[in-house]
């Protein structure tokens, strides 16, 4: 039977070091006993959040509910190139993993914190890759039919930060395991280093390897970004806004610097937000407890004792400030709860 703790402390569970509580709290090795705990929700009439690495997320008071929390670890290779990991393997371990394996598709997205299962929910991404790119497969329970359902990456409806977990299967699916076709690295595998300065990070190690995408990719986000450890944040605050060619070109030619990335879709554009924020003169801002960190201003950091209310007020600060300067308005990447 599963343990509930009652009035759980989530400041540990948070990387925004964020004090919040939930009024219960229980952990989940597989399907069987996260099917125990929804079914003590429904007899309770509990509401129900998933929180795994807490990497992407604000939490704004005390939540009267279940916290759910993944603990299954097991990375498996089901097929020589499929390989299946639970939702509690933390991601970075999976990407690891991988790499020592020589198998490839999952390391430009080293160093992501998070765990498993949140990844197809947010269709994380990094240096020009994401993490639809590799899923073959998603498992998930249905809370509503008390059901483990699979689903195609096809019919994940994966877009920039989005999938069908954020949309018709929000509230209602609890993923549980991803399978991963990733490619052996042999001769002719293609690397991923066009984006920033990635390719020039790789030949200083030595060329293109599996191994040194990741030394590099890893090096970057820790020159970039800051320990939560030290100072609280969730990394990205903010998505690249996608906007139409016409207006792209339009601010390009008033700005030569901006950065701008293909989306794959004629007519529209991806904008660097960081630039965008940092144009605006927000990058290294500090006021009180909450602040724009100086070497990357995607992201909002928690300067000690800072509240949600004071980290969405500063965010909505800045995305009117954007949306006034350069007509683009940007949107929030991280989970409120």
């Amino acid at each position: 039977m599963n343990k509930i703790s009652e009035n759980y402390a989530l400041l540990a569970h948070n990387t925004f070091g964020l004090e919040a509580r939930a009024a219960h709290w229980a952990e989940f090795r597989d399907t069987e006993e996260l099917r125990s705990l929804i079914e003590t929700c429904r007899t309770n009439r509990w509401p129900w959040y998933v929180v795994s690495g807490g990497s992407n997320l604000i939490l704004t008071g005390h939540f009267p509910g279940l916290i759910l929390h993944p603990t299954g670890s097991r990375i498996t290779l089901v097929e020589p190139t499929l390989v299946r990991a639970d939702a509690g393997v933390v991601w970075d371990d999976l990407v690891a993993w991988s790499v020592e394996r020589g198998l490839g598709g999952l390391e430009n997205l080293s160093a992501i914190p998070g765990y498993v299962g949140a990844a197809p929910v947010q269709n994380i991404g990094a240096y020009g890759s994401e993490a639809k790119d590799t899923i073959e497969t998603v498992e998930y329970f249905d809370t509503e039919r008390l059901e483990t359902v699979r689903l195609s990456s096809s019919s994940c409806a994966f877009g920039y930060r989005e999938s069908i977990f954020k949309g018709p299967l929000r509230g209602r699916a609890i993923v549980t395991a991803v399978e991963f076709r990733l490619t052996p690295e042999q001769e002719g595998y293609t690397y991923n280093i066009k984006y920033g300065d990635l390719h020039d990070r790789v030949t200083l190690l030595g060329g293109p390897s599996l191994s040194h995408v990741r030394s590099a990719v890893t090096a970057i986000r820790n020159e970039k970004l800051p320990d939560p450890a030290v100072s609280g944040n969730a990394g990205s605050f903010f998505k690249n806004p996608v906007i139409p060619a016409a207006q792209a070109e339009a601010l390009k030619s008033q700005h030569p610097d901006l950065p701008l990335y293909p989306t794959g879709e004629e007519g529209s554009v991806k904008v660097a937000a960081g630039w965008l924020i940092d144009r605006a003169g927000w990058k290294g801002f500090r006021s009180g407890t909450v602040g724009v960190h100086p070497r990357q201003a995607l992201v909002l950091i928690n300067l000690g004792g800072a509240t949600a209310q004071e980290i969405l007020q500063l965010s909505d600060q800045i995305i009117a400030d954007v949306e006034s300067k350069f007509g683009i308005l940007l949107s929030k990447e991280v989970n409120v709860l």
